[in-house]
């Protein structure tokens, strides 16, 4: 009797299921898409000048160290967000964690993988849509291809990644998520107008 009782309340008991914040969501309008970006690895890194060099090697891609710069390879990107902090993406399924645990170069690698939630917004009004609560300048003369930034988005912190020339990456805390991806497809429905 009692097997059986167990049985049904294994049968029956809740299952829990992960699943990244928005996933699925898409928006378009004329003009301009959003998408949720698939999840990647990501680390916040903090290292001081004379340990870039080592970090570099680690990581298979040298950080950049000009103001609104990025480097990639090899599906890993790293964006300058200060003169001694970076922010490293992976999206080829390695772990930029690990590349840095061998480094003996003073420095400070913090996993941020399940903080942060990428919102890709492309097409020819992408600019116009994310102008709508970002004061970034994001004309391709003042905003080119590769730029990385740090700055705003209506209410929130966002780190912003030109891709190309009409497209972007957003990235901006899960917590914010579901704010920042309703006031671009907002943003977008008024530019596409």
């Amino acid at each position: 009797m009692a097997k059986a009782a167990a049985k049904k309340t294994a049968a029956t008991a809740p299952s829990a299921e992960r699943r990244p914040a928005l996933a699925g969501q898409e928006f378009s309008a004329t003009g301009v898409a959003l998408a949720v970006l698939p999840p990647a690895e990501r680390i916040s890194l903090r290292a001081p000048e004379a340990s870039v060099a080592a970090l570099s090697k680690a990581l298979g891609v040298t950080l950049p160290r000009k103001p609104k710069t990025s480097a990639a390879k090899a599906g890993r990107t790293a964006l300058w967000l200060g003169p001694d902090e970076w922010l490293v993406i992976d999206e080829a399924a390695k772990d930029p964690l690990a590349d840095c645990v061998e480094v003996t170069a003073l420095h400070s690698a913090v996993g941020i993988s399940h903080r942060n939630v990428a919102i890709s917004v492309t097409g020819p009004a992408a600019a116009a849509t994310i102008n709508s609560g970002c004061p970034q300048d994001l004309s391709l003369d003042a905003f080119p291809v590769g730029a990385a930034s740090r700055t705003i988005l209506g209410k929130v912190e966002i780190v912003l990644l030109r891709i190309a020339a009409d497209a972007f990456r957003v990235e901006c805390w899960r917590s914010f998520s579901d704010y920042v991806f309703t006031f671009l497809s907002e943003a977008a429905g008024d530019a596409a107008a």
